[in-house]
This record gives structure tokens, C-alpha cells and sequence, in this order.
């Protein structure tokens, strides 16, 4: 099994998991002894009494020495600023040269560690003018990462469990089964974590904590690059604080009109068309396990995984490869380009019956799993922020005919035949309610937002980017390709043009690259 090289992004997969990190192995510990700021009045901490010291509980600080860390209170409920508090794990990296002020950067997710972001990113931008005149800031949004309480549903083996559970069985009697290892879940955060903060962690509680970050900072406008769930968070913002962004950069965008199912279902279908990107350029190899017949490609995937649901596939690891990690490992791929020579692998294990551990790296990867079975929060953050961040339909019958519409549009993730029976998802028994809606996003002052999207992307799909940019009268950059996000993954074109938008506020009109 090979080890999985970067692919050189800081954007992540909006189903949750973000790409191996350019510092990964740099990254360790918790949050712990940090020099945590005062909150005097409610929560929210002044400039003057943040406190910053070493990052060495998160980074090597050989590697940047210049890296500050610290954590900012702020009321889990803003309705009751003097009640318990969340302390938010914050980054900062300093200009190089002439400051002119900061960029904040959020991966994804929802529940992917902005703190590994900006490590990931001054790695990307250094040396460039945005390095040089703006401070690199990440915050770990509530609950996600270091900062704390981390919110956590489950043990690492409860996890390995979860994902030997195939989930495949639509009889009325598997729903049941699927349905009640839902609620078993759902019973696990509410246990841990209690209802009052469950009911706080959506986004309409972080776009508030980004203020209170910006108050923090002691800045009056901030800069922003967000990619995938991070464009939902940056739309939440500016729309509530449009006055405080003096530039932002939405990239992978998340559509705000779309319910929970219709975001699903689009996104199926994108990773259809990314699917059938991968089985093209495979093709071109003789040793392509799904062939070369454009016809049988699903066929032949389907051949290759759906026995793992009756047994594991080998692998040098002793859990062997689940149907779920096949699924996961071959989702996880389709991110980007660089990652299909590992799905290639694994799927040649399967065919071979020798080791399809790559596929189970990709998966171990989605999922937050460490050399040492440790999972990250990232998961548990994702359902936790995702089921209030929308209203989940509890009706049988619109999951039945969300399965119906995912069969046709994404035949590559069907197992089996349509049933008229499927499960509802966690969401649905949530314990809170929802505290967003979906809506029209309201226009943006001129010139404070430049929105990026993919033509195949596969998680957030290209409709969206459109469908965002209008709604905030915003300019779109077209990248013309099958992955997720762009923005410094190494395309000149879109990255001179953020550069100079970021930097000098030249604002690129719409640009196709």
C-alpha cells in the first residue's frame, strides 16, 4: 500500500473530511494550556486582551516559528452572553513584510480544522504578496478541532463499528435496522454533548463567532477565503456583517436556496460525472480494472465492491476493506485528480484478491483515522453543524423518492435494486431544531465578494457557483475541471487573480480558466 502524497489544496471535501495535509505530521495534541483571552462584558475578547504565545501544542514551531496561538471566548448561546462559554482554537502567521491586515481561512467541512488550514496554506501562498502584507488567520470554528468543548458522539471502536455496517439492506427490515443505528448515534451526541450546545453549533452561531474573531483581532474589515461548507459560512457572514469584509473569496460554493435533499442530490450526481471522469482516464491504461467499455463501467465497479458487503476485501491491515470504506475510499478519490492512481490500486486488489489497502487509506483518511485508530472530530462536527444548519424531512416518503432520484442520477453509488423502502437520515431525528433556513442570499456590497467554481466538481457542482454568484451579485471564476476547489492548487489563472483581488481589491469581473 502506497502512502497517499498531498494533493497540494487546503480546500476540503464538504462531506467532511479534508485532504492529507501539507504539515500533517507537524500536527499534534489538543488544545490544553494555550493562553486563553479574558471575556470580560460577555464573552466576546478585546484586542488588547488577547494573549498569544507558542503553537507548539499544534505545530512544530522549527516549521513556523512565527505562528501565534490563542483562544477566544464566546457564548455557546448568544442569547445568554454570560452563560457558558466556547473557547475557539485561533492560528495567526504574521505578514512578512508591509502588513495591511488579515485573511481569514475556513477549509470546509462543516468540521474541518481551520487551525491545519492555515498551516496548509502559508505552505501554498509563501512568498506571495498576500504572505507578505496579511496575517494567515485560522479559528476552529465551535466544537470542530482544538477548540473546545470538542464535540465528539462516539469512541474511536464505537467508529470502526460504524463503518463495518454496510447500510445496504432496503427491505423494510434493514430501514429499521439502518433507522436505529441512526438513533443509537444521535442518542451518542446528545448524551456527550447535551441539547443546549447541540442546539448552538450551526452556522448561524459561527458567522457570530467570526465577528467575535474579527473584535478580537482588533480589525474593522476582514479578508476571507472559504472553500466548500467555508462558502456557506462566508455567505452567513456577510450577509449578517456586510460591512466588515473588505474582500472574499468563495470557492466550491454551497447554493443557500437548496434544502437538505435537493444538496444531496446534486452532489450524487456530481460525483456521477467525476466518476465517469476517473473510469475515462483510466481507460487509457490496459490494466483499468472497470475496462474500457463506457457502458460497463458502473457494472464493473459494482462487480468489484459489492461483495465486500458479505465479506471484507484483503488488506495488510486486519480490519480488512468494508463495503462502506470501498464507498468512502472511492468518494474520497474523486476530490481530485491526484488521488485516482490510489483508487486504481485498490480496486486492482479487489479484482486480484491480493491488497486493496488503498482504498481503505483513502477511507481512513475521509474519515479522520490516524496510524493509531484515533479519529478526529471531523465527522461528528459535520452531522452535529449539517442538522441544524437545515430541516430535515421526517416523511418516510420523501427519502423513498430521494433514493429513486439518487439510483438514477448516481447508479455508480446504487447497491441493488429500488425497494420502495430507505432510510431517513440522522437528521431526522435530531433532537433540536434547525436554525437556518434555506433562502436567497442577499446581495453583497460591490466589490466585497469574487465566488469560484469547478465545471465537474464533484461535491459542490458547478450550478451552485453560478446559482451563488447571482444571488450576491458577485463575479464567478469558471475553472474548467473535475475536482474540489481551485484556489492555490497550482492553476495560475485563478490563483493571479485572487492574489490581486485579495491584495489590491482588483476585482476580476467574470473570468473562465
Amino acid at each position: 500500500m502506497a502512502a497517499m502524497e498531498s494533493a497540494g489544496r487546503v480546500g476540503t471535501r464538504m462531506g467532511s473530511r479534508t485532504g492529507p495535509a501539507v504539515a500533517v505530521g507537524l500536527l499534534v495534541a489538543a488544545l490544553g494550556a494555550w493562553p486563553a483571552a479574558a471575556a470580560p462584558g460577555g464573552g466576546q475578547a478585546a484586542a488588547s486582551a488577547l494573549v498569544w504565545g507558542s503553537c507548539d501544542r499544534l505545530i512544530d514551531d522549527a516549521y513556523l516559528p512565527t505562528a501565534q496561538c490563542t483562544a477566544i471566548p464566546v457564548p455557546v448561546d448568544y442569547a445568554d452572553p454570560s452563560g457558558p462559554q466556547a473557547q475557539l482554537a485561533t492560528i495567526k502567521i504574521p505578514a512578512s513584510g508591509q502588513r495591511m491586515g488579515v485573511l481569514l481561512v475556513n477549509p470546509g467541512g462543516p468540521g474541518a480544522s481551520a487551525v491545519h488550514a492555515a498551516v496548509n496554506l502559508s505552505d501554498l501562498i509563501a512568498g506571495s504578496p498576500i504572505a507578505e502584507h496579511f496575517d494567515l488567520v485560522g479559528f476552529d470554528p465551535r466544537g470542530v478541532g482544538y477548540s473546545t468543548p470538542e464535540l465528539r458522539c462516539r469512541s474511536d471502536a464505537e467508529f470502526d463499528a460504524w463503518r463495518q455496517q454496510p447500510m445496504v439492506d432496503y427491505s423494510q427490515a434493514g430501514v429499521a435496522k439502518i433507522e436505529q443505528l441512526n438513533r443509537d448515534l444521535v442518542a451518542g451526541c446528545v448524551q456527550r454533548m447535551g441539547k443546549a450546545f447541540l442546539a448552538n453549533v450551526g452556522t448561524a452561531s459561527a458567522a457570530k463567532d467570526m465577528d467575535a474573531v474579527r473584535q478580537a483581532l482588533g480589525e474593522d474589515k476582514i479578508n476571507y477565503l472559504g472553500f466548500s461548507y467555508g462558502t456557506e459560512l462566508g455567505t452567513a457572514y456577510i450577509e449578517r456583517f456586510p460591512n466588515r469584509v473588505r474582500t472574499m473569496v468563495l470557492d466550491g460554493a454551497i447554493d443557500p436556496t437548496k434544502n437538505p435533499i435537493e444538496a444531496v442530490i446534486e452532489q450524487m450526481a456530481g460525483f456521477q460525472v467525476a466518476f465517469t471522469d476517473y473510469a475515462a482516464d483510466c481507460a487509457r491504461s490496459p490494466n483499468c480494472p472497470l475496462g474500457t467499455d463506457p457502458a460497463q463501467w458502473v457494472n464493473r465497479y459494482h462487480q468489484l465492491v459489492n461483495p465486500l458487503v458479505a465479506k471484507p476485501g484483503p488488506t495488510d491491515d486486519p480490519r480488512g476493506l468494508s463495503y462502506a470504506d470501498a464507498i468512502t475510499g472511492t468518494v474520497n478519490a474523486l476530490y481530485a485528480p491526484q488521488y485516482w492512481k490510489y483508487l486504481t490500486s485498490g480496486l486492482l486488489g479487489l479484482q486480484r484478491g491480493t491488497d486493496a489497502g488503498d482504498l481503505l487509506m483513502l477511507a481512513d483518511d475521509y474519515q479522520g483515522r490516524d496510524a493509531d485508530g484515533h479519529y478526529d472530530n471531523g465527522q461528528d462536527a459535520f452531522n452535529a453543524i449539517r442538522c441544524v444548519d437545515g430541516p430535515t424531512p421526517t416523511d418516510p416518503a420523501i427519502w423513498v423518492e430521494a433514493d429513486r432520484q439518487v439510483r438514477q442520477r448516481a447508479p455508480f453509488l446504487s447497491y441493488g435494486d429500488f425497494t420502495g423502502f430507505a432510510p431517513r437520515d440522522l437528521c431526522a431525528f435530531w433532537p433540536v431544531p434547525p436554525t437556518s433556513l434555506p433562502h436567497v442570499a442577499a446581495p453583497a456590497p460591490a466589490g466585497s465578494v469574487v465566488v469560484i467554481s469547478t465545471t465537474h466538481d464533484p461535491a459542490t457542482p458547478y450550478a451552485a457557483g453560478v446559482d451563488l454568484a447571482r444571488q450576491l451579485h458577485a463575479p464567478l471564476i469558471t475553472y474548467d475541471g473535475t475536482q474540489h476547489t481551485v484556489a492555490f492548487a497550482g492553476d495560475s489563472c485563478v490563483d493571479n487573480a485572487v492574489t490581486k483581488y485579495i491584495v489590491n481589491q482588483v476585482v476580476p469581473g467574470n473570468l473562465r480558466c
